[in-house]
């Protein structure tokens, strides 16, 4: 389909309907793109693809597949961690000039582990419109099919390649009262399982999510041992990873002489109600049943006061 000036209409289609999407305001488009199967892209992303002014992607062949599947003729441009510096003041001279620019990634939604946060960056820092078309995650679709907690997460993207420089992250984030969140390779999942599970320790839950939304799709959940333990040796990992990890186990209460230390050596620096509260907080333990033991330890001691 062509317009009144012989080029290519702006279109997209869907099954065998070519659809003339609206024209957009001139503004930067992060736009989400599907992490694996075609069929989750977004009308909305769909439209916005069809009718900006100029397109960035990290590689115009894997674009141009998403492209070609539903019939939009645009011209892909590349933009990528290698010609960022070159390409992205170029990209906002064209929001400058009125036009619209949409940002993809090869997949998932853009700003997430690739270089077009500089690029959100840049447009915010020039005063210009920066407009989010959501869809595809793969952290989200990871964190949903995990079966781990999911009121609170954090994706922490991927981790150092190096041992030390692995443990040293993976301790950074031992406390963070939420569930974990990360790209690996599949050729070092193994080790970075062994490595958590050494760190967060070996009953800590957690999921390998392997090719999502693919046809080999897999989900495999357990303990931090039990998925060292599966994908250590020589097993062969294929497909893109993520890996979730449970948020920090409760620990058991402290229980007799250890509640005792902590109740005569708060006596010894404050009042025994304020010292029985702030035993309460430290161990989880309810405050009357620590103030009972505190009047206890002090009888038993000789104690008046």
């Amino acid at each position: 389909m062509k317009n009144e000036n012989g080029r290519p209409a702006r279109t997209y289609r869907l099954n065998d309907t070519a659809v003339t999407p609206r024209p957009l305001e001139c503004a930067l488009y992060l736009v989400a793109t599907p992490i694996g199967n075609l069929g989750d892209i977004t009308l909305r992303a769909l439209e916005t693809l069809a009718a900006a002014d100029v397109l960035a992607c990290e590689d115009t062949r894997v674009t141009r597949v998403l492209l070609d599947r539903f019939g939009i003729t645009t011209r892909p441009y590349a933009y990528h961690e290698h010609n960022a510096t070159e390409v992205g003041p170029k990209l906002i001279e064209a929001l400058a000039s009125g036009k619209s620019v949409a940002l993809v990634s090869d997949a998932g939604t853009p700003l997430v582990s690739d270089p077009g946060y500089r690029l959100g960056q840049l447009a915010i820092e020039a005063g210009l419109r920066v407009v989010p078309i959501p869809g595809a995650s793969a952290p989200l679709a990871a964190l949903v099919g995990s079966g781990l907690p999911s009121d609170a997460f954090l994706f922490a993207g991927f981790l150092p390649q190096k041992d030390k420089a692995k443990r040293d992250r993976l301790t950074e984030l031992m406390a963070a009262p939420a569930t974990l969140i990360f790209f690996e390779s599949p050729n070092r999942i193994g080790a970075t399982l062994a490595a958590a599970a050494d760190v967060y320790g070996s009953e800590r839950p957690a999921a390998v999510c392997r090719e999502l939304t693919k046809t080999f799709e897999e989900f495999r959940r357990g303990t931090l041992a039990e998925l060292a333990e599966f994908y250590g040796g020589d097993r062969n990992v294929k497909g893109e990873v993520v890996l979730v990890i449970g948020p920090p186990l409760p620990s058991a209460p402290p229980k007799g002489a250890e509640v005792d230390a902590i109740l005569m050596q708060l006596l010894a620096e404050m009042p025994s109600a304020k010292a029985a509260s702030e035993a309460a907080r430290l161990t989880g333990l309810p405050r009357k049943e620590l103030y009972q033991r505190l009047l206890e330890l002090k009888e038993r001691s000789g104690d008046k006061q």
